[in-house]
């Protein structure tokens, strides 16, 4: 349906408050649904299960689901609501007689207690409980923190004891890692002290999300595949400029121990019983920006649809999605969603600034169909991103109280010109009932013929593998190396890297490198400064432009406003 009038509700519920109503069926039942048995679950409480990967074994004889990523155009700072439209769409499908199974990322409790607030979704269309989500959940987070940060002592402890191989203290690239946005802990002198208290040297700390160990949780196939990756990890070259990884300093084995449980998905559900996997949080600025490959192994088996969630828009995280997920996965999608706001193509105009934190311009909540159009470039591009792989792309009109009708108009317009089927969803306040003609449009179009395609073979030069994203992407005209990047790419090619995918860092506030240039932007090259190697995720990934992996908090961070009501119950978390 096409929203003809705004509406604004007189008091709609918060997110919390509309969780707490939610009647959860015992994770036993949720599991059954998906032909999972209860002796393939460990209960954590009352409402999340740990699935066992025994389960990707058990479930080989039944259908293969229809493969689903839900992705989005270029975002505002304030997000386009992808997780919604993901908890959403996969609520849907009961509404249309399926059965869909969500994958999602866990949340990292940095940006939950800093400006961007929980991410199990809004309104009518959540994973429940939100608190158990975005609070620790069963201590995955913990694990990737604690086996990162053994990582990090066994480093200084074997340029302390001076062990073979003999590592360069110039050269160590392992930092450590929590899950807090602290930006006082972004550089740091360690090893001050005596001579007994390690050796000095500059180093810092990253969200646990930019950890690779995250990235290498992520995107194991199997336990067996965990220990291997982490093995690979580079965390220093040795005094002759060779690298020096985690199995050469016999760290690699008690960081798989302690990730041993945290390679199992949790299980939970939406606020309509539909079953989620959740499961690893990688960043999406420096990592793939995705949930586990293990859940998808298993959500795959687990009904007639499943539905993941791409970080950030198509460009990056659907990108990532197809060029690293499913090139190790070895699944492949057979339908994309991209999620396109009012306001984002008005953002996308150039004549409206949206700024985290603070309140929406009130002239972005005009009537405007005009600034629709004049933003359309950026959906048009993304689009022909998913194109590009090959894949059946779905517009999702993520509604909202403030929009139009004919501003939905114009954005189905564009959509259909492009030649991508759309839909207008109402998720937010309907819940599934309000994504319905969009489970319908994702349901034609996964059962359309696909030829999907990877971007670039394993064998290409990093060069090549970086130009071939920027240009065809990125709508780039060419790529600019540093003498610094240039160098490490050579190295790493060297060293036996070459064949590694790449996973580009930018900025995701534009398809750009310039979170300035909006749109789709032309005649402009890719300035790579740097490029580092993540050998146990699996690719390499040159930075364009300022990254930060560990966040600041801002003036009035969420933090201020998450407490304890006089029954013990969390208040104020959104």
């Amino acid at each position: 349906m096409t929203l003809e009038q705004p509406r604004f509700p007189t008091k709609f519920p918060t997110d919390l408050e509309i969780a707490r109503r939610a009647r959860l069926k015992p994770p036993e039942e949720v599991a059954a649904g998906m032909g999972i048995g209860p002796h393939l679950l460990e209960p954590y409480g009352h409402s999340v299960a740990k699935v066992s990967l025994g389960a990707i074994e058990e479930l080989q004889d039944r259908p293969k689901a229809k493969y689903v990523v839900v992705s989005a155009i270029t975002p505002t700072p304030l997000g386009e609501g992808k997780t919604t439209t993901t908890v959403g769409l996969g609520q849907a499908f009961s509404h249309i007689g399926h059965q869909a199974t969500v994958a999602v990322r866990q949340p990292s409790m940095g940006p939950t207690f800093g400006i961007k607030g929980g991410a199990a979704g809004g309104g009518y269309s959540q994973v429940v409980p939100m608190e158990t989500l975005n609070l620790h959940l069963t201590g995955d987070m913990h694990a990737v923190t604690a086996a990162h940060n053994l990582l990090s002592a066994m480093v200084d402890n074997h340029v302390h004891q001076g062990k073979e191989p003999r590592i360069d203290p110039r050269d160590i690239s392992w930092r450590r890692v929590m899950d807090v946005n602290d930006r006082a802990l972004r550089n740091i002198v360690s090893g001050l002290g005596s001579r007994v208290d390690g050796v000095p040297g500059q180093s810092g700390f990253d969200i646990t999300a930019a950890s690779e160990v995250m990235a290498v949780l992520a995107l194991a196939t199997s336990l067996s595949d965990l220990r291997e990756r982490l093995g690979r990890v580079v965390v220093a070259r040795d005094v002759d400029g060779y690298p020096v990884t985690a199995e050469d300093i016999k760290a690699a084995g008690a960081m798989a121990v302690i990730l041993r449980e945290a390679l199992k998905p949790n299980l939970m559900q939406t606020l309509e019983n539909t079953p989620v996997l959740v499961h690893a949080g990688p960043f999406g600025n420096i990592a793939h920006g995705n949930s586990s490959i293990v859940a998808d192994r298993i959500g795959i088996r687990g009904g007639d649809f499943l539905v993941t969630e791409a970080g950030f828009g198509a460009d990056m995280g659907a990108e990532r999605f197809f060029n690293i997920k499913c090139r190790n996965s070895g699944l492949a999608p057979d339908a994309a969603v991209l999620v396109a706001t009012v306001r984002a193509l008005k953002v996308h105009s150039g004549r409206h600034e949206v700024v985290a934190g603070r309140p929406l311009p009130p002239e972005l909540l005009e009537e405007s169909p005009d600034d629709v159009y004049a933003g359309a470039e950026n959906l048009r591009k993304q689009i022909e991103n998913l194109r590009l792989h090959g894949v059946s792309p779905v517009v999702a009109i993520n509604a909202f109280p403030t929009d139009h009708g004919s501003e939905h108009a114009v954005i189905r317009e564009l959509a259909e010109e492009a030649g991508a089927r759309v839909a207008v969803s109402t998720h937010f306040t309907d819940g599934g009932s309000g994504a319905v003609e969009l489970a319908e449009a994702v349901a034609e179009a996964a059962e359309e013929p696909t030829e999907f395609r990877l971007l670039y073979p394993d064998s290409a030069p990093l060069r090549e593998k970086i130009g071939t994203v920027a240009r065809e992407v990125y709508g780039a005209d060419g790529v600019e190396y540093s003498a610094g990047a240039a160098r490490q790419l050579d190295s790493y090619e060297r060293d036996g890297y070459g064949d590694l995918p790449v996973c580009i860092a930018k900025t995701h506030l534009s398809i750009s490198s310039d979170p300035a240039l909006l749109g789709a932007p032309k005649g402009w090259v890719l300035p790579v400064r740097e490029a580092r190697l993540s050998a146990g995720a699996g690719f390499v990934y040159p930075i364009c432009g300022e990254m930060r992996t560990m966040p600041g908090l801002s003036a009035t961070p969420a933090a201020e406003r998450i407490d304890l009501d006089e029954h013990g119950e969390v208040v104020g978390l959104s």
